[in-house]
């Protein structure tokens, strides 16, 4: 466009030039004595156009002389840059492809030729890593830190990720902590400290960064409670043996969460256990009034100090669950515990009806060689030895 609009420029001063010199008898006279020189006035105009555009052109091409050394430099600069992202762009598909000795190959192609240091720099070492070439990596990554030091988020996360690889942990927690400085409570390092955490067993720790994944919806519901039940039961069975600090542990836990089956399933076992039986059967009870399950029912017998009171519980939980084996089993060593002998073994019988299981044979067997029955007794200590070893 701009080329056009000057041809046009020019055409118009030579038309108008043909017309000026076509129509004009004047003449241009310089004197300088002792001579004296007559010029037309057309021709004169028309020379003093054309030095005006020589002397353009001729600074032109002296400004262009001058400029070629620093034009040839980005000539090159330039071609070196897009050498640099063909090469970037091959290794970041090498990757993808798990071509990993092409992606170190080409990706340290591009950090030779300076372009995007940082991100060569990363997938390069991702590409080392792979190959398991740890002495590579940490080169890699060293000249990440060195040629892009601001880049420090992208790098600190791929350092931590390749430590978990290598099950490096502890190393691994640090990188993390150094990148939660630089930018508190970032997703990806979130997830990423979660499993370091995991691996580490700091069960705490879990419970924080899921409540910060939960507060940023970063993390599905099954998933959520999945981890947060296993850290809890994890935290409760480490107290199992101090039955003032698992008691009080419990009481921590919020109350949704100690409703959960599974949790009050573990706390139950772990309570009994320290001797916290009355504890144990209160936490059942709330579980079981939310929501049924037949296993936790089983655990009843073995809780609670009042056997009476639960005696009764238990019977009228009866009236809607008459075919629940756990609840059944439950039944017969609650009776037991009353020395309810005849009723204790009907139940477990009934039990054992409903479903076999290595606990109920072993509880009958003990009930019937208490009551003298030696060989029905050593009957179901066999068939509880053999449930026991899989038979399920």
């Amino acid at each position: 466009m701009k080329f056009l609009i000057g041809l046009l420029f020019i055409l118009a001063v030579a038309v108008a030039l043909a017309l000026v010199a076509g129509s004009s008898d004047g003449y241009v006279l310089i004197v300088q004595p002792p001579y004296r020189i007559s010029i037309p006035l057309s021709l004169l105009i028309i020379a003093l156009i054309a030095g005006f555009f020589a002397l353009y052109a001729l600074v032109r091409l002296v400004k262009y002389t001058l400029r070629l050394p620093q034009n040839v430099r980005a000539y090159k600069r330039e071609q070196r840059r897009k050498e640099a992202q063909r090469a970037l762009l091959e290794s970041l598909r090498a990757v993808m492809e798990g071509r990993y000795a092409k992606a170190e190959k080409a990706a340290s192609t591009a950090l030779n030729l300076g372009d995007d240091a940082d991100l060569s720099a990363l997938v390069a070492a991702r590409a080392a890593h792979k190959l398991n070439q740890p002495d590579q990596r940490d080169h890699y990554l060293a000249e990440a830190e060195r040629r892009a030091p601001n880049a420090v988020l992208s790098r600190l996360l791929t350092q931590a990720e390749m430590q978990l690889d290598d099950r490096m942990y502890a190393s691994a927690l640090r990188t993390l902590q150094q990148l939660d400085k630089i930018e508190p409570n970032h997703i990806p390092a979130l997830r990423l400290q979660l499993k370091v955490l995991q691996r580490l067993n700091n069960w705490e720790q879990v419970l924080a960064v899921l409540a910060q994944l939960e507060k940023r919806d970063a993390i599905g519901i099954v998933q959520l409670r999945q981890l947060r039940h296993h850290a809890r039961a994890q935290l409760l069975e480490r107290r199992a043996g101090h039955r003032e600090e698992l008691l009080r542990y419990w009481q921590t836990i919020p109350e949704n969460e100690r409703l959960d089956t599974q949790l009050t399933r573990t706390a139950a076992r772990a309570l009994i256990a320290a001797g916290e039986s009355a504890a144990a059967a209160r936490a059942i009870e709330m579980s079981l009034t939310k929501q049924w399950d037949s296993s936790l029912a089983a655990l009843y017998g073995d809780s609670g100090n009042d056997t009476v009171r639960q005696l009764e519980q238990a019977e009228a939980w009866l009236r809607d669950h008459h075919d629940d084996a756990g609840l059944l089993l439950a039944l017969g060593k609650l009776c037991i515990r009353r020395e309810l002998w005849g009723k204790a073994q009907s139940y477990l019988e009934a039990s054992l009806g409903m479903q076999p299981a290595s606990e109920s044979h072993l509880a009958l067997a003990r009930l019937l060689e208490r009551m003298g029955n030696q060989q029905e007794a050593y009957r179901h200590y066999r068939e509880s030895l053999e449930w026991a070893l899989g038979r399920e």
